[in-house]
């Protein structure tokens, strides 16, 4: 180990992060800590998706439709590839944009497309996962497929088809936090599916939130509730929202979905939760931030502790839109620096750095800084 202490810092972190220091431990590859990253990211992404449909069909039923913008139009925009929508599909009726994001395998975050890539990547890394963790994923993965060879069967009953992919991705968070040993590889696994979590229920609420705040004067009182108690569906929170606070109230629903620390879903509790694990794989203690993405993340982490809803809202929603858009570029700012910090393969040049044996680390094939978007490598091998 004397040879080691010598070396730079930043090779030391790629020696502990391909070799173990621990005997007890098993090495861990940067391919594997990069498949499980994004199994999670992928099952929690599927789970978001089924969810903002299911509270569209409801909202539809609830609502009248000739208020504001149609909600199937904004469920696109939430997802940032309404371009890509229109070209392929054109008018957002309830069908089409239920097909897109269910079952379209060419569209890459659709739920059918997620879970194939879920699956893919806890096929790569069988050795590390629990058994129980790929029958569940495999299973949840066949239902989805047996669905789509008949979408019109599907969407007969979009509310049980909904509800089943809720409940299958439920379980195997589930499943993965009883059977998977609590290790570097699990904490990776947890901080994908974080970071994800706190992207999606920020992009709803910029979306959903900004369209209500644009369109309030024109809302009655009656349906602004509605509209706003579906955003809190959207997120699993509306219960939870309604024992902490009773009557709904905009400025509190955003307060709740932003910066509540007690609730799973909300950003500020999924970015402290994702600080938690990212130093439970440095080993460094939560006030030391000596790599990049600890100091990101403490520095999001503060600033969403100190967020205020009255401020962020401001004067018809245009505030909260500004800000939104500088939050979910922070998100993608830890993604990326998690990624080159220990994912992306790093050359061994430096003369001290020849002292480390060779170390198999593969290519990462999932884009970090773009959550919503898989690289071409990743379509391709998926294809």
């Amino acid at each position: 180990m004397r040879a080691i202490s010598k070396l730079p810092r930043r090779a030391l972190v790629l020696y502990a992060r391909v070799v173990s220091l621990s005997p007890s431990e098993p090495p861990l590859l940067s391919r594997v800590a990069d498949a499980v990253h994004w199994m999670n990211r992928y099952v929690e992404r599927a789970e978001n998706v089924a969810r903002f449909v299911d509270v569209n069909l409801h909202l539809t039923l609830d609502a009248p439709t000739d208020h504001g913008a149609s909600p199937w139009a904004s469920l696109v925009a939430t997802t940032g590839d309404h371009a890509l929508f229109k070209e392929k599909y054109g008018a957002p009726t309830r069908e089409n944009v239920m097909e897109f994001l269910t079952f379209d395998r060419s569209y890459p975050n659709s739920i059918a497309s997620c879970l194939r890539a879920a699956r893919e990547n806890a096929r790569s890394v069988r050795e590390v996962i629990s058994s129980e963790m790929w029958k569940q994923l495999n299973e949840m993965y066949l239902s989805v497929k047996e669905a789509s060879r008949d979408p019109v069967a599907a969407f007969a009953s979009p509310g049980e088809l909904y509800d089943r992919i809720k409940h299958d991705c439920h379980a195997f968070v589930g499943v993965t936090y009883l059977t998977m040993t609590h290790n570097e590889a699990w904490h990776f696994g947890r901080l994908g599916r974080l970071l994800e979590r706190a992207d999606k229920t920020s992009r709803i609420v910029d979306v959903k939130a900004f369209l209500l705040l644009s369109q309030r004067s024109a809302l009655a009182g009656a349906i602004d509730e509605i509209q706003w108690a579906a955003l809190l569906k959207s997120a699993s929170a509306l219960e939870m929202y309604r024992k902490r606070h009773g009557r709904i109230v905009p400025e509190r629903v955003v307060e709740f979905l932003l910066f509540e620390n007690k609730f799973p879903r909300s950003v500020r509790y999924c970015v402290t939760k994702a600080e938690r694990s990212l130093h439970a794989i440095t080993g460094n203690s939560l006030e030391g931030r000596t790599l990049p993405p600890e100091a990101l993340v403490a520095t999001l982490r503060t600033e969403l502790e100190q967020g205020d809803a009255s401020k962020v809202l401001g004067d018809g929603g245009a505030e909260l839109h500004a800000w939104i858009d500088a939050l979910q570029t922070k998100l993608n700012g830890v993604g990326q620096a998690i990624y080159e910090e220990f994912l992306a393969p790093r050359p061994v040049s430096t003369r001290a750095e020849s002292q480390l044996p060779p170390a198999r680390v593969q290519t990462q094939t999932q884009s970090v800084a773009m959550p919503m978007a898989q690289s071409q490598s990743q379509r391709q091998s998926q294809g």
